[in-house]
């Protein structure tokens, strides 16, 4: 009898040494755990986390110098930020997000596009993981908190967790996205687009250029990325994740006006761009006299304010329009315009009522072509995407997060579009703002205070540790 009792112990030790092991590895095989649970009778999984969020502590003076020295990774002199997709500079950045990324414990990859993930697996790797992140190209001479921000300060509330003894049940994932910015090729959120699903954004950049005529294909290899020929492998489906929140400066100045330490984003507005040319006779400037004169030029000034008349007509404050861009040719001050070019940006949460400003500028320009004798040779809506709203559940998670932390906090929308506009077309979303000085971005002054970027960490942390016990 003694034998069968000591080879029993025998295999009770082993398989407790083993589990000791396989439980130092966050992926070990589930399955097998369980199996072992009802064998031996002895509990296998973690706990439920019994510790206190009350003290989640963020190492900010080791996250400012990681802001610091990503913004070294700049192809303009400090304190501009200049880090344009797939540069030289922007691979270094993308080096250097990886390595922070190992060095936090999490698993890295990468796509055929450079979206960077790094994923802190959980003790129910099979349900959908919780999403977080943001980008860090940015924009000629602009800042080092865009999107910056959303990324490093995600990686830290991970660590806090970490160091808090926390083990989410949903794997908690990184995500850097390629390209939030339209600097290089015009496309905007071009790797949080692709992620979202569009397929007809694999098919544009097959035959996508930049300003020197190089492919995005091109572009791409030079950066490292040799399999970006079939992009379908950057798709994801819908429920690839519960959720994604993403932390992110303000980008305007309500949170700093009213002292108020996190803004909970209930809605992303979404913009349509539009592209519109006149061409008039042109002529002399001094020889045509002004009742002969069909002036394209004219004709793009009459319609910019046009743009401001219907946006104010949309009696909410939620709708924007701006013509940021002019263009007449041929440019000279002794010659009548007689070609014309502006790109228009309208924007709001809600779709409709956009799409119907929208409608009016055109209408506009028809009366105006009509009007000045000028021919509307374009009037082109180049993207108009939806706007998206958050995920109750994630607004409800942020706020109870702030509450816990003792942080002031209101609720607010994002007039500036994010990659968690796309995001929400295949997982709920939501976002956490914190204020920025004066309200500026995409500019060298761009500003957060150490304690802000703290404090929104805290609670990414907290909303992060709540989402993944859901």
């Amino acid at each position: 009898m003694a034998p069968v009792i000591s080879a029993l112990f025998l295999s009770l030790y082993l398989l407790f040494n083993f589990v000791a092991i396989s439980s130092q590895n966050d992926e070990y095989d589930q399955t097998t755990a369980k199996t072992m649970e009802a064998f031996s009778g002895y509990q296998i999984h973690e706990p439920p986390f019994q510790g206190s969020f009350s003290s989640l502590s963020v190492d900010i003076e080791s996250l400012q110098r990681q802001i610091d020295e990503l913004s070294t990774f700049s192809d303009t002199p400090a304190p501009s930020v200049t880090r344009v997709l797939y540069s030289e500079k922007d691979v270094l950045a993308r080096r250097y997000i990886k390595n922070l990324m190992g060095l936090s414990g999490l698993s890295v990859r990468e796509d055929a596009v450079g979206n960077i993930f790094g994923r802190w697996v959980g003790s129910e790797p099979e349900l959908a993981p919780v999403s977080t992140g943001s980008h860090i190209d940015a924009i000629p001479y602009s800042g080092k908190y865009d999107g910056v921000v959303g990324v490093l300060g995600a990686i830290e509330a991970i660590n806090v967790l970490k160091r808090l003894g926390f083990k989410p049940k949903r794997s908690l994932e990184v995500i850097m996205f390629t390209s939030e910015e339209p600097t290089r090729f015009g496309i905007s959120c071009l790797g949080s687009r692709l992620l979202a699903g569009s397929e007809e954004l694999t098919e544009l950049l097959k035959t996508t250029v930049d300003g020197q005529n190089i492919s995005f294909s091109d572009a791409a290899k030079l950066a490292g990325y040799t399999n970006n020929e079939d992009l379908s492998s950057v798709l994801l489906k819908k429920g690839s994740y519960s959720a994604f929140i993403e932390l992110h400066i303000e980008q305007g100045p309500i949170l700093e006006e009213e002292a108020t330490s996190i803004g909970v984003v209930t809605a992303i507005a979404a913009p349509a761009s539009i592209k519109v040319d006149f061409e008039g006779n042109g002529g002399h400037a001094g020889a045509v006299l002004m009742p002969k004169r069909n002036d394209a030029g004219l004709a793009a000034a009459e319609l910019a304010l046009a743009v401001e008349k219907h946006v104010l007509e949309s009696g909410s404050i939620d709708t924007v329009g701006t013509v940021g861009i002019l263009e007449l040719h041929p440019g000279a001050i002794n010659s009548i315009p007689s070609k014309s070019h502006l790109e228009i940006g309208i924007r709001d949460i809600d779709e409709k009522r956009r799409n119907l400003v929208i409608e009016k500028i055109y209408q506009s320009a028809l009366s105006i072509s009509k009007a000045r004798g000028v021919k509307l040779s374009e009037f082109k809506i180049v993207n108009q995407d939806p706007p998206a709203l958050s995920e109750d559940s994630i607004i409800k998670a942020s706020e109870s997060a702030c509450q816990e932390l003792n942080l002031s906090y209101k609720k607010m929308i994002s007039r500036a579009y994010h990659d968690s506009l796309f995001m929400a077309r295949i997982s709920p979303m939501g976002m956490i703002f914190i204020p920025c000085y004066k309200g500026y971005s995409h500019k060298p002054e761009e500003f957060a205070a150490p304690q802000d970027v703290a404090n929104g960490v805290r609670v990414l942390a907290l909303t992060l540790a709540k989402l993944s016990t859901s």
